[in-house]
């Protein structure tokens, strides 16, 4: 079995993904997606979204990091993909997933799977585009309002050279609401030949198990659900984990880590995002999301966390 932490485009950050990472338990991770359209991206672009590929394309734990491009046009796309490998990108990831407004509004993400020949032309130029020991896989929901073209989408994956293609067992449309249709992936799974991975709706390593159960995949992509439970990959894999006394630390080094990244506001913003998640699995979180949740000064929060929790009165 692997485990990949998921691209999560405004959450999964340069500095969780260290974090996350970190406290272990994947094989590899995806950057947050870089939108392309019409012109090719100055390195500082790329080194924006993705800081991992100025120390070759690995988090600070030594994870491989794989970028995501997003976009629709396949000549631009591709010489893009063809940038990122030249600048340390050791494989290509490819967004038809995204469910964001504004995304599909320009013509990017899981729009473009009402045109399964546009998601084959685009994984086709970047398969020219970069060396062949270049994995470029693909990430798409099951489809934008419906699932009725899962299949045509995956076949033109397939089709298309792609290495490998990971599926988010949703439509656009139901975005983010449980449940995730992990036996839809399997229907995915069996029509092509290609390594197929599933997506959404992973919590808990229960969840985890059904997963691969219902959809038949042995690779498993995670994500909300590693950011509310930092040790889920390895109660996954059965390895040693912890509650609130190991998670704590590694909110109070994210917090650390931020500083100087951004302003004040911003960078106490990243620390309220993830404690909001972090709340959803513990009860320690809520109190702590309560104490710091006005503070908009990453320094004073920092300080605050160092500090006892007061315990509310009983």
């Amino acid at each position: 079995m692997k485990l990949v932490l998921a691209p999560m485009e405004g959450l999964a950050d340069y500095w969780l993904r260290q974090v996350l990472t970190e406290v272990g338990g994947y094989d590899w991770c995806v950057s947050e997606f870089i939108r392309v359209s019409g012109t090719l991206l100055p390195p500082k672009v790329f080194y924006r979204w993705c800081p991992e590929l100025l120390a070759g394309a690995r988090t600070l734990s030594g994870t491989p990091v794989h970028l995501q491009l997003l976009g629709s046009d396949p000549v631009c796309v591709a010489e893009n993909a063809a940038r990122a490998v030249e600048l340390g990108a050791p494989a290509i990831d490819l967004n038809f997933g995204c469910p964001a407004k504004t995304v599909n509004a320009h013509r990017g993400g899981a729009v473009l799977l009402d045109e399964p020949e546009l998601v084959h032309d685009i994984i086709a130029a970047v398969r020219r585009a970069v060396p062949a020991a270049i994995p470029v896989s693909a990430k798409m929901r099951l489809g934008n309002e419906s699932d009725a073209r899962a299949l045509d989408n995956a076949h033109a994956v397939a089709a298309a050279g792609a290495s490998w293609l990971t599926v988010h067992g949703r439509t656009k449309t139901q975005g983010y609401r449980p449940p995730a249709y992990w036996d839809r992936i399997a229907e995915v799974r069996a029509a092509v030949a290609l390594p197929v991975i599933a997506n959404g709706e992973i919590w808990t390593a229960a969840d985890a198990e059904r997963c691969r159960q219902d959809s038949g995949c042995d690779t498993l992509m995670v994500g909300r659900g590693a950011v509310s439970d930092p040790f889920l990959a390895r109660r996954i894999r059965q390895l040693p984990a912890g509650g609130w006394e190991q998670v704590f630390p590694w909110l109070t080094h994210y917090a650390g880590l931020l500083l100087g990244t951004g302003t004040p506001s911003q960078e106490s913003g990243r620390v309220k995002q993830w404690l909001n998640y972090l709340r959803r699995d513990y009860v320690e979180a809520e109190q702590w999301y309560q104490a710091l949740r006005r503070l908009q000064d990453a320094r004073l929060m920092a300080a605050r966390l160092a500090e006892p929790l007061e315990r509310p009165a009983p």
